[in-house]
């Protein structure tokens, strides 16, 4: 059975009204590069994003990844905190209902975001989504290479949950998700916000909805 939940925040909880990366990119974090001099194109900083290439591979052109990732995130936060003010960061309509019910049912509530443990904490705020999460865990610094798809920041969050991997379904919106999850050795749920099915999910759902049925159903059954 089930007894705890892993969401991710970014697609799956919240969204980015008009987001489009290469313009978030070109916009915000391109000028804050050439500040720093700084030389890293779009498609190596989306290799990096995506798990393609390890967030360390900055170094190999002369510069600190911690550094470079404190750069990047201090641009994110910034950024989210205009686009708040715009009101262009947007909580999905089934996320607050569907918190509480399974807060309600007893099941333990977790929120990991390749974010920073700031830009995560900042979206969870603005909704008044934090108080539903025993666990909020944003990328570490100490560790950088470790955020999904990489296990690390799922088997961290089951340490401090105090649950074992077959206890757990992991809530997500992408590949990045499902991959992490996996590797942990959790099950999958696959949210579909933007119909990107990815076919390795253990379950897909068409919003949170529907995980509230599901995690009843398995908290009667072994998964």
């Amino acid at each position: 059975m089930i007894n705890a939940l892993i969401f991710d925040v970014d697609e799956t909880l919240v969204y980015y009204e008009g987001y489009d990366a290469k313009e978030w990119f070109s916009r915000y974090l391109e000028p804050a590069f050439k500040q720093h001099d700084i030389s890293v194109d779009f498609e190596t900083y989306r290799k990096m994003v995506k798990g393609i290439l390890p967030r360390s591979y900055v170094e190999r052109f002369g510069i600190d990844h911690v550094e470079f990732w404190k750069l990047v995130d201090n641009v994110n936060l910034r950024y989210r905190k205009l686009s708040a003010k715009e009101g262009k960061i947007k909580i999905f309509p089934d996320v607050s209902q569907t918190l509480s019910e399974l807060r309600t049912m007893g099941l333990k509530l977790a929120a990991v975001s390749n974010a920073s443990q700031d830009c995560t904490e900042f979206v969870l705020e603005l909704f008044d989504l934090k108080k539903y999460f025993e666990v909020v865990f944003g990328k570490d610094y100490s560790y950088l290479n470790g955020v999904k798809p990489n296990p690390y920041l799922i088997q961290k969050t089951l340490k401090a949950l105090n649950v074992s991997p077959n206890e757990v379904l992991v809530v997500g919106d992408s590949d990045l998700d499902v991959k992490a999850a996996h590797k942990a050795g959790t099950k999958a749920v696959q949210v579909l916000r933007f119909n990107n099915f990815v076919d390795d999910a253990d379950y897909h759902i068409k919003d949170l909805n529907e995980l509230v049925n599901l995690a009843k159903k398995l908290r009667l059954t072994s998964i």
